[in-house]
C-alpha cells in the first residue's frame, strides 16, 4: 500500500527579500496543523538570495526549507513561480499546502491547484485537520476549511477528500503569530532552478508599490465605527476619541461604503484582522463579517442602540444607547482623567 505524504507546507512569500507576515502567520498555524497529522512542516522560498529568509521560517517551527535561488526568480513572475511549485507538489505530494491570501497568493494558488488537481478553498478564517464521514465513506486526516459564504450569512466547512494535497488561501492576520522560544534546527533543502523559455513571455520592466501608511495590525487600540454614526461629520468623534486614547482609527465596510473612512482602515472579512488590547465599537451592529476581522481583541466594548445587535455577542462590556451622544460622554470623561 502506498505511503501517505502528511507533510504541511507553506508558500512563504517575499518582495525584495523582505517576507510577508502572512506567511509567518500560516507556518504558525502549519505547525499545529502537522502535528495533528503527524507529519513534517516545510517552507518552501523561492527568489534570490533568501538563505536567510529561508532560516528565519526554523522560528516558526519549519523543520525543513526547500529554497529554490535564482537571480531570475529575485521578483515574482506567474510562470516560472508556478511551474517550480507545480513540480515540487507533483513530485511530493504534500498533504496540505497553505498560501497567502494576497495579490500574489491568489494568482499562484489557483494555477498550482488546477495543474496537480488538487483541492483549494480561498479566503479561510480557520483550519483544522479531523476525520470525516462523508458519503457513506470514511476519510481520514481531513483538512477542514472553514470560511464565510453566501455573504457571511453562514460559516461553511469545505473538504477535498479526493485529493492528496488539499490546498487553501488565508489572509493576513487570521491566523496567530507564534514565534518558537527556541528555533526548530531545520535544515535547507536547495532545488535547481531550471530555466524555460515560457518563463520570458512575461518580463518586469518597472516596479512600483505604495506602502500601506496604516498599521492597524500593531495597534493597541481601535477605535471603530459603523454606518450607525450616520454621517462622516459624525465620524470625526471617532477619530476625537482615538486620539485621546492613543489609539487608531477603523471602521466598517458599510462605513467604508458610504465615504466616512478609507478603505484602508476597514476591519472585517474584507478588509484587516485585528487583535489589538481594546476595541471600542460605536454604531456597529456586528455582522458576521466584522466580527471575523476584531472578536479575538483582549477587550472589546461595544455602543449600539439596539440591545439585540450581534455585536454584543462578541463584546466584553456593552452599552445600549445612542452612540453619537454616548462617545462625547467618553471624551469628556477620559479628558477629565488626563488632566
Amino acid at each position: 500500500m502506498e505511503q501517505i505524504n502528511k507533510d504541511v507546507w507553506v508558500f512563504v512569500e517575499q518582495r525584495d527579500g523582505k517576507p510577508a507576515d502572512v506567511s509567518f502567520e500560516l507556518l504558525s498555524k502549519g505547525r499545529k496543523l502537522a502535528d495533528n497529522l503527524k507529519g513534517s512542516l516545510k517552507s518552501v522560498v523561492i527568489g534570490s538570495n533568501v538563505n536567510a529568509l529561508a532560516e528565519e521560517t526554523f522560528k516558526y517551527g519549519a523543520e525543513e526549507a526547500i529554497v529554490v535561488d535564482d537571480e531570475a526568480l529575485g521578483h515574482y513572475r506567474t510562470m516560472p513561480y508556478s511551474r517550480i511549485i507545480n513540480q515540487l507538489v507533483e513530485n511530493e505530494k504534500p498533504r496540505v499546502m497553505l498560501y497567502g491570501a494576497t495579490v500574489i497568493g491568489r494568482d499562484l494558488a489557483p494555477r498550482v491547484a488546477s495543474y496537480t488537481k488538487s483541492g483549494l478553498t480561498a479566503d479561510c478564517t480557520e483550519l483544522q485537520v479531523s476525520d470525516v464521514k462523508y458519503l457513506r465513506k470514511d476519510f481520514k486526516d481531513l483538512l477542514l476549511q472553514i470560511r464565510p459564504a453566501f455573504g457571511g450569512n453562514i460559516i461553511a466547512t469545505i473538504i477535498s477528500p479526493d485529493v492528496q494535497t488539499q490546498m487553501a488561501t488565508v489572509r493576513e492576520g487570521v491566523m496567530r503569530l507564534e514565534p518558537l522560544e527556541k528555533p526548530v534546527k531545520g535544515k535547507i533543502r536547495n532545488v535547481e532552478y531550471t530555466p524555460d523559455p515560457l518563463d520570458e513571455l512575461v518580463k518586469l520592466i518597472e516596479q512600483h508599490r505604495k506602502e500601506n501608511k496604516v498599521n492597524l495590525k500593531a495597534a493597541p487600540i481601535i477605535v471603530a465605527g459603523g454606518y450607525g454614526l450616520q454621517t462622516k461629520e459624525n465620524f470625526v468623534l471617532i477619530y476625537e476619541l482615538a486620539e485621546l486614547l492613543g489609539g487608531e482609527v477603523a471602521g466598517t465596510r458599510a462605513a467604508v461604503d458610504a465615504g466616512f473612512i478609507n478603505h484602508d482602515r476597514q476591519v472585517g472579512q474584507t478588509g484587516v484582522t485585528v487583535r489589538p488590547k481594546l476595541y471600542i465599537a460605536c454604531g456597529i451592529s456586528g455582522a458576521i463579517q466584522h466580527r471575523a476581522g476584531m472578536q479575538e481583541a483582549n477587550k472589546i466594548i461595544a455602543i449600539n442602540s439596539d440591545a439585540d445587535a450581534p455585536i454584543f455577542g462578541v463584546a466584553h462590556y456593552g452599552i445600549v444607547g445612542d452612540a453619537i451622544e454616548i462617545i462625547p460622554r467618553f471624551i469628556n470623561v477620559f479628558k477629565q482623567r488626563l488632566r
